[in-house]
């Protein structure tokens, strides 16, 4: 195990409808050369204690692919987003810290959780830090304290789903990453994924 930074679990955000997928679940999809939850997985594993999928379905799928995995669906039913999935999470996690990482993510940055962990440790009232990605913003790609729950559970009971508002609360601190030819940072539609692997062929 890592000794750079505090025990840290994995969660991979795969609770949505994937709507503009046609309900594809995307964490099965493969973008690149394996499956997403495998290219996930295995970038991680050696530095998380514990992975977990945030997901309402395939669970066994899930399991057949990385047996030691485990999953917790929202706490609340009715696909509230990213926010409903990391509140969710302090009710399953043994962690103090998690790294939440969305199941459509195209690009997984070396050194990201050490810089994540990093950018908390210099700011001790922060309670998150999260990813840019040539300059965008990948909110869910965060790395979130226990200690921020109460106000996780407060925005959701005021129906602010907003992560952007809800980690200004957090002192929330950014961690910047650029990538050449970076199409996407990731893949929202059928249409995005064919022009992504189209690219990847060039």
């Amino acid at each position: 195990m890592n000794t750079e930074y505090p025990a840290t679990d994995l969660v991979i955000l795969a609770g949505g409808q994937a709507r503009r997928m046609n309900g594809v679940n995307k964490l099965l999809q493969q973008f690149d050369d394996q499956i997403q939850l495998l290219k996930i997985s295995e970038h991680f594993k050696t530095q998380v204690q514990q992975i977990w999928v945030n997901s309402h379905r395939d669970r066994s799928i899930y399991q057949q692919i990385e047996p030691d995995i485990q999953c917790y669906a929202d706490d609340q039913q009715g696909f509230l987003g990213p926010l409903m999935g990391m509140k969710s999470a302090w009710s399953h996690v043994k962690a103090d810290y998690v790294l939440f990482i969305p199941c459509d993510v195209t690009y997984i940055p070396n050194q990201v959780l050490v810089k994540l962990h990093r950018a908390l440790h210099k700011t001790p009232q922060a309670q998150v830090a999260y990813v840019t990605m040539n300059g965008d913003a990948l909110y869910p790609f965060c790395l979130l304290k226990r200690e921020s729950l109460s106000v996780l559970e407060q925005a959701i009971a005021e129906n602010k789903l907003s992560l952007r508002d809800c980690f200004k609360q957090l002192n929330a601190q950014m961690v910047a990453f650029q990538k050449q030819s970076l199409f996407c940072h990731s893949i929202n539609s059928l249409d995005e994924l064919q022009q992504y692997k189209q690219m990847k062929v060039f």
